[in-house]
């Protein structure tokens, strides 16, 4: 039997809520203001666009080597010490990186630009975490709207980015600014996440359920998982399948934010602002799925969406990269981008259906998404090299068609009966 709902409990999960909206939004805030003055560091240094490129792989390769461990990383900690601590660490490779733009020496930036990558990396798979048990506790879907806030973050950002560019603010300050906002926000934030506790042998149902608020730590009584149980993720089919459905969203997102805007301008030979217009397109129709999608979800479930948004991504990419209408050129960067913005958020929740195994499965998913996210569109650039940008993109209708087939495997796990 199951213990009622009571209106403390009502009050903690809707807090919890608020604070899990709080860390994706100041985390797509504190990037986008980040990407919005990456011309004031190139000033900078005085690089050129090769350098430039090369520099920005750095944080790549900091998330790629810290999302692997994120799951063992998050099962010791808690979701809460973990979003905070990392959250506080890629402030201070942001400190870093601006030191060496105010010196021009470009060791310190790569130095600080590593350790950002790193705590954004692992920052982002323990706030998905939290995502989906709060998701859990609440009973029906909410992750698409947790990444819509940080969604919303990146234009807040961005826009602000821009304002300060226009008003000629040094960098320093600003991204300084931004970061201490942003770390006082996860700090606040992280202090309303539901409390967890050790899921021991001797622990009564409604402990067990308890325990289940941070599935991050309902493991072993004082152990987290080790990096045998970590190898042993990556060899369970189910949970590679699913990496394989965020992989393709994450291409069809990432190719987008890099590619859309030049592949507009050059394909149709139009303006800068039509290229931005059309990243904006991109932008807002992905958002804009996001939040509605939760009513999808619980109306027709993981797998449908899923299904509607690959095929809505494969026809939209398909009528960007052919037609020679510009207005319906746009029209398909708009399914484009409803087709983009679910993949990643029910991975996430996918991925978390079991507790006792969630942190480490979210670990193999957010790795193998944020790879092709971070590699995937620098591939497309050297496709694009022989094809032009616009029938390069056509390439992610691959990844996307099979993200279509292995579908299925985001399915929810049947649930046990409580007693």
């Amino acid at each position: 039997m199951t213990s009622p709902v009571t209106s403390a409990d009502a009050r903690r999960l809707r807090a919890a809520t608020w604070a899990v909206f709080g860390v994706f939004t100041a985390a797509g805030f504190g990037m986008a203001t980040w990407a919005s003055r990456i011309p004031a560091v190139r000033d900078g240094l005085g690089f050129s666009e090769g350098q430039m490129g090369l520099l920005l792989l750095t944080a790549s390769i900091g998330s790629i080597c810290a999302l692997p461990l994120s799951g063992m990383i998050t099962s010791r900690l808690g979701a809460a010490r973990t979003v905070l601590f990392f959250a506080l660490l890629s402030s201070v490779g942001f400190a870093v990186a601006c030191f060496g733009v105010e010196t021009g020496d470009a060791g310190w930036v790569r130095l600080g630009l590593f350790g950002v990558g790193i705590g954004v990396g692992v920052w982002d798979a323990a706030m998905n975490l939290e995502g989906a048990v709060v998701e859990q506790h609440l009973g029906h879907a909410i992750m698409p709207r947790f990444h819509a806030a940080f969604s919303l973050g990146t234009v807040a950002g961005a826009g602000v980015g821009a304002l300060a560019a226009w008003a000629h603010v040094p960098l320093t300050p600003h991204l300084m600014t931004v970061q201490v906002v942003d770390a006082v926000a996860v700090l606040l934030c992280v202090r309303a996440f539901l409390p967890a506790r050790a899921a021991g042998p001797e622990t009564s149902v409604a402990g067990a359920q308890d325990a289940a608020a941070d599935p991050a730590t309902a493991v072993e009584p004082s152990h987290g998982h080790s990096v045998k149980d970590t190898l042993a993720t990556w060899r369970e089919p189910r949970t590679l399948l699913i990496g394989l459905v965020v992989m393709a969203a994450a291409l069809t997102e990432g190719a987008a934010n890099d590619w859309v805007g030049l592949a507009t301008v050059d394909g149709f030979e139009t303006g800068d602002g039509i290229g931005a217009l059309a990243l904006a397109v991109f932008l807002v129709a992905m958002t804009l799925t996001r939040l509605a999608g939760t009513a999808l979800i619980d109306r027709y479930g993981r797998v449908a969406v899923l299904r509607g948004s690959g095929v809505a991504a494969i026809v939209g990419v398909g009528v960007f990269a052919l037609v020679p209408s510009l207005p319906l050129a746009l029209v398909g960067v708009a399914l484009w981008g409803a087709g983009a913005g679910m993949g990643f958020p029910m991975g996430m929740s996918a991925a978390s259906d079991d507790p006792q195994r969630a942190a480490l499965r979210v670990a193999v998913v957010s790795t193998i998404g944020y790879s092709a996210f971070f590699v995937g569109p620098a591939l497309i650039g050297f496709l694009a090299e022989l094809t032009g940008y616009r029938l390069a993109l056509l390439v992610l209708a691959l990844p996307v068609a099979v993200g279509l087939l292995v579908a299925g495997a985001a399915r929810p796990l049947p649930r046990p009966q409580a007693v």
